[in-house]
């Protein structure tokens, strides 16, 4: 239903922020040029009585995002991991929005919970505990398994909470289609395919047995990783909307002072968060896509554990080259080849002239090297690197979308530990280790040894293969069936000899 109707529910978006005080708040924190911030006070200002109160208790801007729902909760949740885009004051206040939102009754759980798992909860758990935390999607209950008493969490979806996505992602597809018809220049960004894109990975989210599945490939990928921990799936305790596991004993890693006090050392455990990601992204093409600080705890030894496996990111291994390319082109200053990587993949248009798109790449990488994270503003260079794609026509892609906002949100997470961070420095040599097995002989062997493993597999064929092509070309000759059959036998006896010559030579390149 994605007609007109939602203009009344764009309308109470602004109206909302208008009467909880978050539009002004938002405004200041983003730094808004005046008439942007004229404009959208004067549009919202005549109908905030049709915005939603919300918790009078709770700040300003969670209170106006958790009212208009999960979705917007989940652009709060992104801008709480970003201090240098919303200042500090603000991204405190929406930290709330990771993990410490209103639960539902424990009652409603635990009837949820026996209607999927098929069994009464006394039977399966011990000691089920109310909420200890509640984010958009769904609320964690700690328990204990009565068959072995080991702790566990027990996560549940709110509530009807599909149908409430599914509104505010009908009025996401208006405004979209409304943006591409009053802007075209914005057609280029794809704002009704990131929409779609965005709708994809929520949906996906709403089935916690999709959620199980991609936990424990992600803990395959990342068993021999150091320093980091996944808790385990209790699979025969999972269903679409309930799923279990072990618990994850440690410190939320956004409580700076419960680390300190424990003696943890900040500026290590920065370094590895962004470290993780990029290793996971490049090395396994498989990441978590929403590492903010809800999500994430230190164990006792120093350890990461990661949990909340809803959103996970995808790559494949030539798109995993190009972003290795262009994040080694960065971090060499080699803004030349940064273009040339734009070029080949099909990034920026072919009539673009890739000089020129180098110089505009050196604008907007040269800020960042020899300057401490703190001093670089964000929020000029995002700007400024908008300018720069808008004036080269390229378009968003959206296989990146996910590891882009996942970048951010990393970045936003290592700052929060270690403001003095710089992102370039820490993410070298995961970059170089990849490139260099990636890109190189060795990978020229071995991409070489995949392709001649697949020729190995149609040798037996290609005989076949090529007579057929022939046939339908016109270029070869009409031969009697008999002569045809031995002709046939013949090349089939030299395909498969073919087949086990490159089954050797891939043998050898392996």
């Amino acid at each position: 239903m994605r007609g007109p109707h939602n203009i009344l529910r764009l309308i109470r978006t602004g109206a909302t922020l208008e009467r909880t005080g978050a539009m002004r708040l938002i405004m200041d924190a983003m730094d808004a040029p005046p008439l942007v911030r004229g404009t959208l006070r004067f549009l919202a200002w005549p109908f905030q009585w049709l915005g939603y109160r919300g918790d009078v208790t709770q700040p300003p801007a969670p209170r106006a995002l958790t009212a208009l729902g999960p979705a917007y909760i989940k652009f709060g949740q992104i801008l709480s991991t970003r201090p240098d885009l919303v200042g500090e004051g603000l991204a405190t206040q929406m930290r709330v929005l990771q993990d410490k939102l209103p639960p539902f009754p424990k009652q409603i759980a635990e009837t949820s919970i026996a209607a999927e798992l098929g069994q009464s909860v006394k039977d399966m758990f011990e000691d089920l505990s109310e909420p200890v935390a509640a984010a958009s999607i769904a609320q964690v209950h700690r328990a204990k398994l009565r068959d072995t008493g080991e702790d566990v969490a027990v996560k549940v979806l709110r509530p009807n909470i599909e149908k409430a996505f599914r509104k505010d992602i009908d009025a996401f597809y208006f405004a979209a289609r409304m943006i591409e018809l009053l802007s075209p220049s914005s057609r280029r960004l794809r704002p009704t395919d990131v929409i779609s894109h965005f709708e994809g990975v929520v949906m996906g989210e709403l089935d916690l047995r999709l959620e199980a599945s991609s936990a424990s490939e992600f803990a395959a990928n990342t068993a021999d990783d150091t320093g980091f921990q996944l808790p385990d799936i209790k699979w025969n305790l999972s269903a679409r909307r309930v799923m279990t596991m072990g618990w994850a004993d440690g410190l939320p890693l956004g409580d700076n002072a419960a680390l300190d006090a424990a003696g943890h050392d900040r500026v290590v455990l920065g370094e590895r968060v962004l470290q993780l990601f990029l290793s996971h992204a490049l090395r396994d093409g498989y990441f978590h896509a929403d590492m903010h600080q809800g999500n994430l705890k230190v164990a006792e030894n120093g350890d990461i554990i990661a949990y909340d496996f809803g959103i996970m990111g995808h790559i494949d291994e030539y798109t995993r080259r190009v972003y290795a390319e262009i994040l080694y082109g960065f971090i060499r200053r080699d803004y030349r080849r940064v273009a040339e990587v734009h070029f080949e993949a099909g990034y920026v248009p072919a009539h673009q002239d890739v000089d020129e798109f180098a110089r505009a790449l050196r604008a907007v990488g040269e800020p960042i090297f020899g300057m401490d994270a703190s001093r670089i503003s964000m929020g000029s260079l995002l700007t400024y690197l908008f300018e720069v794609t808008e004036r080269f026509g390229m378009e968003t892609r959206t296989e990146l979308i996910l590891l882009q906002r996942t970048m951010v949100v990393v970045e936003g997470v290592a700052r929060s530990l270690s403001p003095e961070i710089n992102i370039w420095k820490v993410a070298r040599p995961v970059v170089e280790a990849y490139i260099q097995q990636s890109i190189g002989p060795l990978a020229t062997a071995r991409d070489l040894g995949k392709t001649l493993a697949v020729l190995a597999r149609y040798g037996p064929r290609l005989p076949m293969i090529v007579e057929n092509a022939l046939i339908r070309h016109g270029t070869a000759e009409v031969t009697p069936p008999n002569n045809r059959w031995s002709r046939r036998f013949v090349l089939l006896g030299l395909g498969t000899v073919f087949g086990a010559c490159l089954s050797y030579v891939t043998l050898l390149l392996s």
